[in-house]
């Protein structure tokens, strides 16, 4: 009998062991966490501008989730003390199981915390640092997501995420090597490399390295919050930017720092930037290009609406 419990124990932690060595999928963006100065100024913004749908915060009682969409979101936090210029918190990407990440991750040997959290709407999800410190969340949405009615929103899908990154090897040893993302595209001016864009391993959302500061970590001495903003960005997807810009402009919804008008970017993208009160980036960009990429070809397909 004690043979049997014992070679049952054995067998259990094998396969314990043996999942927790398989990555479990990575399958696009959650959200990105930003704070806010002005809570009122932000949530015009988000709501009146943007088109988002208004919702408590299952993580955060302090927060606002602005949705796009049953899975994805804006999370608006607000301004810690000692913040500096700094407006954002933390990037998140959806995942199948966040258990199963955890124990993969920690299996790896990265520090995770001892379990993960349950949202108040049933996601579950948990916190780590990647190599340059940035906090990164992997998060599992409800089995059952509440549906989201934005009927205004300016677009759907939050088609990438970006933010200031000094080290492109040593992000790459835990975004591409032990998470899985994928190489999609990069580009620059003047024959530097400026933008690094890799899609998460299981879909087609990707994560954009802003190549704009020397070596460390953290905020560059000198750097302004505009400038820090234009770096840490979200961007939605669009059909045609040039569409949704007129359809801001004739709906009265282009109160907020914005570009003088839309334009192709170095990757042959139609693009069009706007900020929130405290210079978040939102970039509306199309689906897919309409010109040729500099610098590299795209090596993955491109997000869909």
């Amino acid at each position: 009998m004690q043979s049997r419990m014992f070679a049952a124990a054995l067998l259990a932690a094998l396969t314990l062991a043996a999942t927790a060595q398989q990555r479990p999928k990575i399958t696009g963006i959650s959200h990105l966490a930003v704070y806010t100065s002005d809570p009122a100024a932000t949530d015009h913004y988000y709501t009146a501008i943007v088109g988002a749908a208004k919702l408590p915060d299952p993580e955060n009682p302090q927060g606002v989730r602005y949705a796009l969409s049953a899975t994805q979101f804006i999370e608006v936090l607000p301004l810690p003390a000692g913040a500096g210029i700094d407006r954002l918190d933390h990037s998140a990407w959806n995942v199948a199981s966040a258990e199963a990440m955890r124990r993969y991750l920690a299996a790896k040997g990265w520090r995770t915390p001892a379990h993960v959290t349950r949202g108040a709407d049933g996601s579950r999800w948990f916190e780590v640092l990647d190599p340059e410190g940035n906090k990164v969340q992997f998060v599992q949405p409800p089995a059952h997501p509440a549906p989201v009615s934005a009927p205004n929103a300016i677009g759907h899908h939050i088609i990438h995420i970006g933010f200031l990154v000094h080290d492109r090897d040593a992000e790459n040893k835990f975004y591409r090597d032990l998470l899985g993302f994928r190489p999609y595209w990069w580009g620059g001016r003047n024959g530097k490399v400026e933008w690094v864009s890799q899609q998460v391993p299981d879909g087609h959302d990707w994560l954009e390295y802003m190549l704009a500061a020397g070596p460390g970590t953290g905020i560059p001495a000198g750097m302004t919050q505009q400038t820090l903003g234009v770096l840490d960005h979200f961007s939605i997807g669009e059909v045609s930017v040039p569409d949704a810009f007129k359809l801001l402009a004739s709906s009265d919804r282009l109160a907020t720092r914005h570009d003088a008008a839309p334009k192709i970017g170095l990757d042959g993208k139609y693009q069009f930037n706007m900020y929130d009160p405290d210079g978040i980036r939102l970039e509306m960009m199309n689906f897919h290009a309409t010109d040729k990429p500099c610098c590299s070809p795209f090596t993955a397909d491109d997000p869909a609406e």
